[in-house]
């Protein structure tokens, strides 16, 4: 994933559409058809702006097999939590990923066996 800027990130959760599609699949995964009616958003637009939270990692995807054998999508949060500070006039945005804690501790000791 190239790195984005502070601006990319801040203009994409200041969205109003995609905050609303985050604040849904944060609850728990849902499909685009979904997305739609509980976020009263056009179809259409709960693509764009999942694609927009696919460009930060800020959404996963997995795909379902219905009933009839049709395949879906649904997406849910990729993120516990997000922090924005200021320090030294500088902003920083730092994104809490869902991991599980096997993750965690494998990569704390990749990190310290680089240094």
């Amino acid at each position: 994933m190239a790195e984005r800027t502070i601006e990319e990130i801040l203009d994409t959760i200041g969205d109003q559409h995609a905050r609303r599609v985050l604040a849904a699949i944060s609850r728990e995964p849902k499909s685009a058809k979904e997305l739609e009616e509980e976020c009263n958003l056009s179809l259409p637009t709960v693509y764009r702006r999942i694609e927009m939270l696919d460009e930060h990692d800020l959404v996963t995807d997995r795909t379902l097999v219905a009933d009839d054998g049709n395949h879906y999508k649904v997406f849910e949060s990729n993120f516990d939590s997000t922090l924005i500070s200021l320090e030294d006039e500088e902003y920083e945005v730092q994104i809490y990923r869902n991991e599980n804690l096997p993750d965690r501790f494998e990569q704390l000791w990749d990190d310290l066996s680089a240094e």
